[in-house]
C-alpha cells in the first residue's frame, strides 16, 4: 500500500508501520515521488485548499484523505465518492487555545498600544493605563468542540465565567444552542468563535451578531475568515464600539489597503494559530495511527460528516 505525506520530517514521526506500507514524500503535486497509481492514503500539505483538492482526480486508487488541518471546508464538496475524508481534530487544540488566550490578554491589557509606543520610544504609562483585565470577564465560546474545551480549560485559572455554544444544545453538559446567541451575546465581555466553516456558519458574524454584542466587548475569531461578513465586521469595528482579535480574514491574505489594518482596536495575525513547532510531531502521530488503522481494517477516527 502506498502512502503519500507532504513532509520529509514526517517519515521519522509516523512510528512503526506494517512492512507492506510504502511511504513517499509528495510535497506538492508538481513534484511527485512516483506515479499516482497505487496511492491509497494521501496526506495533503497543511492549509492546502482548492489547488491541492483538485489533485484528487489524479489519484485513481485513493481511499483516504487525511488532512493536517482541523477544518475541512476546502475538501468537503471535492472529495470523490468512496474516499474517506478525515480531519486533524485534536492536533491543533493546544496551539489554537494558546493563540486565543494570548490574543485575549494582548487586547485586554493593551499590548498593541504599548508596542506602538515602544516603536516611538515613548514611555506610555499615562497614555495607556489603566488597562482592562481578564479577571472576572464573562467569556462566550461559540464552538464547543475540542478546541473550545481547550480554550475553556486554559482560561479557567484567570477567574472568568463561561458560556459554551454548539450547533445543538447539550443541556446535560451546560452547552447552549447556536440559536440562543441573540440572548447570550449581550451578556458576554469576550466572544470567541471557533466553529468550522459550513454553509450554516458562513456569515455567522454579521451586522446583527455584532450589534448584539455589548459596548466594549472583544470578538476573537480563530475559526475561518468567511465565518464573518467582512463588510459588516469592518463597518462595526470602524465605530470603535467593539474590539477584535482576528487570526483569519476574508479574503486571505487581507489586502494591504484594507481598512482593518489601520484600526487601533483590531489585532490581526496571518492565520498562525496552528503554525507552531509542535505541529508536525502531533500531526504525524495522528497520521501514523490512521495508517495503521487503515492497513488493519479498523475504523478511522476524525472522519468528516456533514462538514464537521
Amino acid at each position: 500500500m502506498k502512502v503519500w505525506i507532504p513532509h520529509e520530517a514526517g517519515l521519522a514521526l509516523l512510528g512503526e508501520l506494517p512492512p507492506e506500507i510504502t511511504v513517499e514524500v509528495a510535497e506538492q503535486p508538481e513534484k511527485l515521488p512516483s506515479e499516482p497509481a497505487g496511492v491509497r492514503f494521501w496526506v495533503p500539505p497543511f492549509l492546502s485548499g482548492g489547488d491541492a483538492a483538485a489533485f484528487l482526480n489524479e489519484l485513481p486508487d485513493l481511499e483516504v484523505v487525511q488532512l493536517l488541518s482541523a477544518g475541512a471546508d476546502a475538501w468537503v464538496d471535492r472529495t470523490p465518492e468512496g474516499v474517506t475524508l478525515c480531519d486533524a481534530r485534536g492536533v491543533h487544540d493546544p496551539s489554537t487555545a494558546e493563540w486565543v488566550v494570548t490574543a485575549i490578554l494582548t487586547q485586554l491589557r493593551s499590548f498593541p498600544a504599548f508596542v506602538r509606543a515602544q516603536a516611538r520610544r515613548e514611555w506610555a504609562y499615562g497614555e495607556v493605563t489603566p488597562t482592562d483585565e481578564l479577571t472576572g470577564k464573562r467569556v462566550l465560546i461559540v464552538g464547543a468542540g475540542s478546541i473550545g474545551t481547550a480554550v475553556r480549560d486554559r482560561l479557567a485559572p484567570f477567574g472568568v465565567s463561561f458560556t459554551l455554544v454548539a450547533r445543538t444544545a447539550r443541556p446535560e453538559q451546560g452547552v447552549h444552542s447556536v440559536d440562543e446567541l441573540p440572548q447570550l451575546l449581550p451578556e458576554a465581555d469576550v466572544v470567541v468563535v471557533l466553529v468550522p466553516l459550513t454553509e450554516r456558519t458562513r456569515g455567522l458574524i454579521d451586522a446583527k451578531f455584532l450589534a448584539s454584542m455589548r459596548d466594549g466587548a472583544l470578538l476573537v475569531n480563530a475559526a475561518r475568515g468567511p465565518v464573518a461578513r467582512t463588510g459588516d465586521l469592518t463597518a462595526e469595528l470602524a465605530t470603535g464600539r467593539l474590539h477584535a482579535a482576528l487570526d483569519v480574514t476574508d479574503p486571505e491574505p487581507l489586502p494591504a489597503d484594507h481598512a482593518l489594518w489601520e484600526m487601533p482596536n483590531v489585532l490581526i495575525t496571518p492565520h498562525v494559530a496552528g503554525s507552531v513547532r509542535g505541529l508536525l510531531p502531533r500531526a504525524y502521530r495522528l497520521v501514523g495511527d490512521q495508517v495503521r488503522r487503515f492497513a488493519s481494517g479498523q475504523p478511522l477516527i476524525n472522519t468528516v460528516v456533514d462538514g464537521y
